[in-house]
């Protein structure tokens, strides 16, 4: 089975120059955890809610002054929309993230691929992606 079969296709996203706190707002609003950063046609990170709390709320930014593009984070794994779903999986495990960016073969965006996409196609896949991201102390 191909990424694009099973990926959330809808995209939102926000550009680098927004504020932390219009960015969090937008994440309530829209109940997700993280949004892709754009300009110009380009992918320049990702910022999410751990972005938010670990880079911005826990290093007393202020969150109206302070811009997407200070906290983001800009190593942004992806895979291609036709790349075969246990492939994505097992980059998602390698990385330890649960959200994986997806674009088409020209690089624009095509959506994305979460834990939760891959639970609705793979209860074992999805659980080797969530045991790879849990967190480690």
């Amino acid at each position: 089975m191909l990424v694009k079969e099973i990926m959330t296709s809808k995209v939102e996203f926000v550009g680098p120059a927004l504020s932390i706190q219009d960015a969090a707002r937008k994440m309530r609003d829209l109940n997700i955890g993280s949004l892709p950063v754009w300009e110009n046609g380009q992918l320049l990170g990702m910022i999410t809610d751990r972005d938010i709390c670990c880079r911005a709320v826990a290093e007393g930014r202020d969150t109206v002054k302070t811009a997407v593009r200070e906290i983001m984070s800009r190593d942004v794994s992806s895979c291609f929309s036709d790349d075969d779903v246990a492939d994505a999986a097992r980059l998602m495990e390698e990385k330890h993230i649960r959200r994986l960016a997806v674009v088409n073969r020209d690089r624009t965006m095509a959506g994305f691929l979460s834990v939760d996409d891959l639970a609705h196609h793979s209860y074992h896949l999805a659980g080797e992606v969530l045991d790879a991201a849990r967190p480690t102390h």
